[in-house]
């Protein structure tokens, strides 16, 4: 397995980066999930009740889907074994009032937040590494 495991170094290395564009939450019956991969998701979850894809805002025309979403990136290659993270910068957010909703990637976690609270989600996620620096230049 590749990628960062280490908790202290994840946090200090995360690079939180706001992605461009706005995205949303819709579920699709899985049955007809062929026509609704063209629209470009750019992740899906199979559940008993049908897919979930997250999608660009433009291409949810006509579905029932979330509020839009702002995506954020946490650019450190975390392991997919790695201990806390997600636990870590959750907190973060919980302490501050913005609801996480989280992807993880092969090589990154993605964080997806009301649109509302971006900017102040990037600022907590970029708090968070910079105490975590500071903490490893102690």
């Amino acid at each position: 397995m590749s990628g960062v495991t280490d908790l202290d170094e994840l946090l200090a290395t995360m690079e939180p980066a706001l992605v461009a564009g706005r995205f949303v939450y819709a579920s699709v019956p899985a049955s007809q999930i062929a026509a609704y991969l063209a629209r470009g998701p750019i992740g899906l979850f199979r559940e008993e009740e049908g897919v979930t894809l997250i999608l660009p805002a433009e291409a949810a025309e006509g579905l029932s889907a979330s509020g839009p979403m702002r995506m954020i990136t946490l650019t450190v290659h975390s392991s997919l074994e790695a201990v806390g993270l997600t636990a870590a910068f959750a907190t973060a957010l919980t302490k501050a009032g913005i609801s996480a909703n989280v992807v993880a990637g092969f090589h990154h976690d993605h964080i997806f937040v009301p649109e509302r609270d971006a900017e102040r989600a990037l600022e907590t996620l970029r708090a968070l590494s910079r105490t975590a620096r500071d903490k490893g230049e102690a």
